[in-house]
This record gives C-alpha cells, sequence and structure tokens, in this order.
C-alpha cells in the first residue's frame, strides 16, 4: 500500500468531519433558535387553559410525559431519521418533496415540453428501484385522474403558506411582550423594596392598585410602552437580515450554545434539588394516566404541548444550508439530550411550586445564576426567530422559480453556500405582519394557539408527503408507508384536532392568512399557465411566417436579436404580432426561452440547449435555457457570453441538423481542424467581454472560419437586442364572473406591482424592445 496514498485519504477525512463539525457548530445559529427557546412558554400555554394542577403531580408528570415523547417521536424520529433522508440532492422544505415527486414520480402538473427534456444526468445518479405494485397502482391513479395531480399542489401550497405564516407568528412569540414586560418588572422590583415578594406574579392578574403606590406609575408605563419595546426589537431582527444567514448564524451559534448549556444545568440542579422522581415520567404510563385522569381538558391541553416541536420543520426547510450530518449530530448529541433535561428540571420545580405556573420557567432558575441566564435567554429568543425567517426566504425563493409566486428580488449573501438568500420585499412585509400581530392580539396566549395550527399542519403536510416519496420514490414496501403515516399521523392529527379546538381563540389567524397566501400562489400559477397555454395554442409556424416574408417584405437588419419567449417551438404570437406591424428582424434571431426545472441546480454544461430552426442560410436558432430553483440569473453580460458562445460551439460542432444539443462545455482546439484559422485579433475576440451599450465582444476559442461563424461574428460587433412581450392578461368575454375578477384584477394586480420580467432576468434596458399585446384567456 503506497503511504502517500493512504496519508491522502487521512487528511482528506479529517477534512471531512472538520467541516461536517463546522456545519454542525453554525446550524446552532440558524436551525434551532426556536426549538431551543420553546421551554420558556409550553408549560405556561399548557396550563393557561381549563386544565389546572391538583395536590397530586399526575397532570405535570402527564404533561413531562407528553413533551418527551413528542420530542422523541417527531424531530428524532420522523425528521432526523426519516424526513432528512427525503432531501432532494442536498435541499429540504415542503417544495423539495414536490420537486423529488416531479422528477422522480411524474407527479407535478408539467407540460409535455417540460417532463421529457427537463431530465438533468447530475441529478440522476443511482441505480432505480425495481417498481412495486403499490407504486405502479399510485401512478396509473394520478396519470388517470389529473384532478389527483391540482390536489397535491393544493396540499404542497398550503403546507407553504403555513411556513410562511410561521415566519409571522415566530418572531412574535419568542418576543412576545409579555415577556419583555416581566423581564422590566423584574426591574420595578429594584425600585420598590416595599414589596414582598419580588415582582414574579402575572401581569394579567395583577391589578395597579394591589401594588404600593410609589410603583403604581412605572407599572403603568410598562403596560403602555411594552408593546412599543417588542415592536423595536422586532425591527431590528429583520432590519439585521440584509447581511445574511452566514454571518448571522455564525454570530448567534454561541449564544445559543450557551442557552442550551444554561439550561441543562439548571434542568439538573432542579431535578436533584426538587423532586429526582420526575424522571419515571419517561415512562408513556403517564400519557396514559394523564388524559384518564383530565379527559377532555388533557385533549384540549395538547394545543400548548405542541409548541414544544415549534422549530422542527426548520431541520427540513434550512438542510440546504448545512448538510444531513451535521444536523442530526448538532441534534442527536447537543438539542436533545439538553431540552428533555431543561422539561425535566422545569416539572421538578412545578411540582413543588405549583402557585409559580405562569412564571414557572424564570422562577426555577437558582438565584444564584439568575442575571447570567435571564441576559442570555434574552438574547436567545431573538436568535429562536431566524430558523423560520431564513426558511421562509428559501421557501418563496423555490415557489417563484416554480411559477408559484409572483416575482421578487433575491439576493444571494453568501459565495459558497448558494441556499443562504435574502428576499427585500419578503423580509419587509413579513416585519410588518409581525408588528401586526404583536399590536393586534396583546395576548401570548392566543399568539400561542395559532402559532400552533400553524407548525402542526406544516408536520401533517410533510407526513402525507413523505407517504408518497415512500411509496413512489423510495419503491419501499407500502406497509413501511402505512406506518409511516400510522405512528406519527395519529400523533399529528391528535394535536391538530387540539389546535383546530381553538380557532375561536387566536387559531383562525393562520388560516385566514394562509387562505390569502395559498390564494396568492394559486392565482399567480392559474394566471400563469393560461399565459403559457395561450402562446402555445397561439404561436405561428416559422416556415409559414417566412414563406410571407415576400409578401411583408420583411427585412434582416444587422445584429443579434433575442426573443424571449414561453414557447419552445414555433413563433410565440408576440414576435408575429411584431413583424406583422413591422417587417424586419436581425440578421441572427435566437429564440430564448427560460425554463425553471424542478431540481436544485443545472450544472452549466447542461444549463443551455441549442438547435436550429429551418434551414441554415435562416440564422435561425432556439434555445432553453435551464435553471434550477436554487440557481442563480446571471448578470446580462455573462448571459451574453455563455449563451453566444454555446452558439458559436453549436456552429462549431458541424451540426446543420436541427438535433438539440445541449452545449456547454470547453471547446477544444482539435475540432473542426480541417476549417482555416480564425484571426481572433481581427475579429476583437482576445479581450473578452466588453460591457458596451452598443456593442459587446465574447471570446470564443478556437471558432472555425466558416460562413454561419463569420456571420455570427458580424451580428455581435453590430450589437445585441433583447425582445419582449408586455402582454396584458384578460378573460375572455365568455368567462365567468370569477374567471374575470380572478385573472382581470387579481392576477393583473399582482402582474403590475411585482417585478417586471427583464428586471428579474437582468436585461439592460438600452437594449430592450418590449412588444405590447393583449392576451384573451
Amino acid at each position: 500500500m503506497d503511504p502517500e496514498a493512504g496519508s491522502v485519504t487521512r487528511e482528506s477525512r479529517l477534512k471531512i468531519y472538520r467541516t461536517t463539525l463546522c456545519l454542525a457548530y453554525q446550524s446552532f445559529g440558524v436551525v434551532y433558535g426556536d426549538l431551543s427557546t420553546s421551554p420558556i412558554y409550553v408549560y405556561k400555554s399548557t396550563f393557561s387553559g381549563r386544565l389546572s394542577l391538583h395536590e397530586e403531580d399526575d397532570e405535570i408528570l402527564g404533561v413531562l410525559s407528553l413533551v418527551f415523547w413528542t420530542l422523541t417521536l417527531i424531530p428524532l424520529c420522523k425528521y432526523i431519521i426519516f424526513v432528512l433522508g427525503a432531501d432532494d440532492n442536498g435541499e429540504g422544505g415542503t417544495f423539495a418533496l414536490y420537486s423529488l415527486l416531479c422528477r422522480r414520480a411524474k407527479l407535478g402538473l408539467l407540460s409535455a415540453s417540460d417532463a421529457p427534456d427537463d431530465d438533468i444526468s447530475a441529478y440522476n445518479s443511482g441505480l432505480p428501484r425495481k417498481e412495486t405494485v403499490a407504486s405502479s397502482i399510485l401512478k396509473e391513479f394520478f396519470d388517470k385522474y389529473q384532478s389527483s395531480r391540482i390536489v397535491l399542489l393544493l396540499l404542497v401550497l398550503l403546507g407553504t403558506s403555513m411556513v410562511i405564516g410561521d415566519g409571522i407568528l415566530t418572531p412574535s412569540m419568542s418576543d412576545e411582550p409579555y415577556e419583555i414586560e416581566y423581564n422590566c418588572f423584574l426591574l420595578l422590583d429594584l425600585m420598590a423594596s416595599k414589596l414582598r415578594p419580588p415582582v414574579f406574579m402575572i401581569v394579567s392578574q395583577t391589578s395597579i392598585f394591589d401594588l404600593p403606590l410609589e410603583c403604581r406609575i412605572p407599572f403603568q408605563l410598562l403596560q403602555d410602552y411594552t408593546v412599543l419595546i417588542a415592536c423595536v426589537i422586532l425591527v431590528g431582527l429583520f432590519e439585521l437580515q440584509h447581511v445574511g444567514t452566514r454571518r448571522v448564524g455564525f454570530l448567534f451559534a454561541p449564544i445559543l450554545l450557551a442557552w442550551l448549556f444554561c439550561i441543562s444545568v439548571v434542568g439538573i440542579y432542579n431535578i436533584i434539588h426538587w423532586n429526582p422522581r420526575v424522571i419515571s415520567a419517561l415512562s408513556p404510563y403517564y400519557v396514559y394516566n394523564f388524559f384518564k385522569k383530565t379527559g377532555k381538558d388533557g385533549w384540549s391541553s395538547l394545543g400548548g404541548i405542541v409548541l414544544c416541536v415549534t422549530g422542527a420543520e426548520a431541520m427540513f426547510a434550512d438542510l440546504g444550508h448545512f448538510s444531513q450530518l451535521s444536523i442530526r449530530i448538532a441534534f442527536t448529541v447537543v438539542v436533545y439530550p439538553c431540552l428533555i433535561l431543561a422539561y425535566m428540571g422545569e416539572a421538578a420545580y412545578l411540582s413543588k411550586h405549583k402557585v409559580d405556573l405562569q412564571r414557572s420557567f424564570y422562577k426555577s432558575i437558582p438565584e444564584v445564576v439568575f442575571w447570567p441566564v435571564f441576559i442570555i435567554a434574552t438574547l436567545a429568543t431573538v436568535v429562536g426567530s431566524q430558523a423560520i425567517i431564513s426558511a421562509t426566504f428559501s421557501i418563496i425563493s423555490q415557489c417563484r422559480a416554480l411559477k408559484c409566486f409572483p416575482r421578487v428580488r433575491v439576493i444571494h449573501t453568501s459565495n459558497h453556500i448558494h441556499g443562504q438568500i435574502y428576499i427585500p420585499e419578503v423580509n419587509w412585509i413579513l416585519m410588518v405582519l409581525c408588528l401586526a400581530v404583536v399590536a393586534g392580539y396583546r395576548d401570548t396566549d392566543m399568539i400561542g394557539n395559532a402559532y400552533g395550527l400553524a407548525v402542526i399542519t406544516v408536520m401533517l403536510v410533510t407526513t402525507c408527503l413523505m407517504f408518497l416519496v415512500i411509496v413512489l420514490v423510495w419503491k419501499r414496501n407500502i406497509l413501511g408507508a402505512v406506518a409511516f403515516v400510522i405512528v406519527f399521523g395519529s400523533l399529528e392529527m391528535s394535536y391538530f384536532s387540539a389546535c383546530l379546538a381553538k380557532v375561536h381563540k387566536g387559531g383562525w389567524f393562520p388560516l385566514i392568512f394562509s387562505l390569502i397566501v395559498l390564494s396568492t400562489m394559486c392565482i399567480w400559477h392559474y394566471g400563469t399557465l393560461k399565459k403559457h397555454s395561450y402562446e402555445s395554442h397561439n404561436k405561428v409556424s416559422l416556415d409559414m411566417l417566412l414563406s410571407m416574408g415576400p409578401n411583408l417584405g420583411i427585412n434582416r437588419v444587422p445584429g443579434i436579436g433575442l426573443i424571449y419567449s414561453n414557447v419552445t417551438t414555433g413563433v410565440p404570437p408576440m414576435f408575429t404580432h411584431f413583424v406583422t406591424n413591422f417587417p424586419a428582424f436581425h440578421r441572427i434571431l435566437i429564440f430564448v426561452t427560460i425554463r425553471s426545472l424542478t431540481v436544485p441546480k443545472v450544472p452549466l454544461n447542461q444549463r443551455y440547449v441549442i438547435s436550429r430552426i429551418g434551414p441554415a442560410e435562416f440564422r435561425l436558432f432556439q434555445c432553453v435555457v435551464r435553471y434550477g430553483y436554487k440557481d442563480e440569473r446571471k448578470d446580462s453580460h455573462d448571459f451574453e457570453s455563455r449563451l453566444i458562445e454555446t452558439v458559436a460551439e453549436f456552429l462549431q460542432s458541424g451540426s446543420d441538423d436541427s438535433e438539440v444539443r445541449a452545449l456547454g462545455m470547453e471547446f477544444g482546439l482539435n475540432q473542426q481542424q480541417s476549417s482555416p484559422p480564425v484571426d481572433v485579433a481581427a475579429l476583437g475576440l482576445e479581450n473578452g467581454i466588453s460591457s458596451r451599450a452598443s456593442k459587446r465582444t465574447v471570446r470564443f476559442r478556437g471558432v472555425g472560419c466558416s460562413k454561419e461563424l463569420e456571420d455570427l461574428t458580424e451580428a455581435k460587433e453590430s450589437g445585441l437586442a433583447y425582445m419582449m412581450g408586455s402582454t396584458c392578461i384578460l378573460a375572455s368575454e365568455t368567462s365567468s364572473y370569477l374567471k374575470k375578477f380572478v385573472i382581470n384584477i387579481v392576477y393583473g394586480f399582482l402582474r403590475q406591482n411585482c417585478r417586471h420580467p427583464a428586471t428579474a432576468l437582468g436585461i439592460p434596458h438600452t437594449s430592450l424592445i418590449e412588444v405590447g399585446m393583449v392576451y384573451r384567456v
């Protein structure tokens, strides 16, 4: 054995280990903030309803047992073991599962042109599994009933809208006004030494007349300015987002680690000092005993217990920022045991101090370490919002790429991790909605009810999608998929039913909000499909257009024209409308179609698909540019460079037929050796790209001196222009009033107020030609 090879292998393994541990460390600041701060409010929310404590500890031990088994089954077993394994080439979230089903099981609403061409070899590694009877039956069902695909898409959009709702409620819950009021109330205790015992009571149950005279004015001021303080913290949190997830997460990781260390140590102290018997609550018998004694009140309290797993969905949604192994190590080794110790310690304290129920977390902290833990807790509650905010950015970016959300500006904040993005419009809208929730609710119990419903709905949607992934993608036995649904689905349905019962107590907010977001995404998707359908059905054959050339007097002007269209064959109606009224177009014409594929990223060597249209003397080409939903749209100069170089490589390859070729590789000098050499300096190609408004040069490598290449070079020197349709989408006169309202008003409003397609694609304004046209759909 070669010792040098062994040394390289060891070094590579050490590098992998270091990278994984570094990612695991960074994940604390991004992924686990929300989940780790749940102990602050779980017991308070659980006992805020009709459930009350008695002399015995059955209720406390029952709630602890429920928290333990919920944390074990949902985050540990479901997400860490199963769901993280269903990533879409490293990406996670609701849309990633849908993407996986679209590519591997063909369950998406794809057109015929999308389905076969979108197969990317880089994302199809691994041997295909043998079809099972169950998978065949399910595929036949989805193929036979198109409505089932629509229902699946609606289910995915429902989960997505609930995640966005979670992004609104998480900052409101983490920076809740009454937590701030309570924290400030501690300072009042130093001002009013006559007030005994120290002021740890519930503000909502404290009357201003119960306080000494010198404390009444400060207490009233606290009640007046608590919401203002919470709003200031929220504004600061969202203002920080523009620096990027990597910087924010790296700074927040030490805070979360210090927080987890504190709550675990305090938990161990409380278990030993107050009630070591709480360890017996790990037995599921206490769950049975809890429901036996509490009955309907115990079932109603599930809406508070479910808050112990808030943030668990972020482990999957933020998967693209890290890796499966790093997230599994961080949760299994650190987060999970620390949370269990924290809940057990708080339960031990509650068993001896039942009157302190509403502030049990802070009152369970020993006085010696109270202030350090208090400061870390204040910081950790702010960090807790980061996970779901980052996940909201990622999910909306995926929806936008798959034409389920209006166009927004996506800023990539990291050069190394592509999934770390920032969306300014979404950030500020989230901030405004969070401020509205804090100012409007003013009751954290109501916020908690809404929060729990949003979280458990996302988990239910994930369970349903996982059933399809297990059967159709993994090709496992259907009994395993049914067992997965029974174990996790039944548990989540129990929590879901309890949260639904609290709709009138605040749970209505995520339902109304998700309905608005769901309607917006559905209308945008529906209108976009109708627009593409109109263009596909009204496209004109290019041969017919060229045959009309002598009659129309069509002239060819110097330069290259890029015609943006949504159709991959034929001439879009926009271009036909233009030529009919202005019979001239560029000497070299390239019809460009942007395809957003259901894969995270498309390799550069498979991004451009070039084909020839008609005879070679027409100088007409079709180019399909394929982007994944995590790919960044490059700037116009880089796009022009790659596109024209790819066309040159297509011509250099000697393809004189209309066969589609994916060309993006480096062009070798050994190709087309029979062609005479080219004077690159004479063509002005040696200096790369020149970013002038009237002239752009592109560097070729060993381009053959054929007639077509000469024409391409001359056209490039003459300039390049973009042509896009500035269409107005209206419902046909015979359409129903509902369709007219959806298309003419709602979809029209969204189109007018979203980013312009040219801006989204980075097309320079000086080179843009817009053709106005009305589409009656």
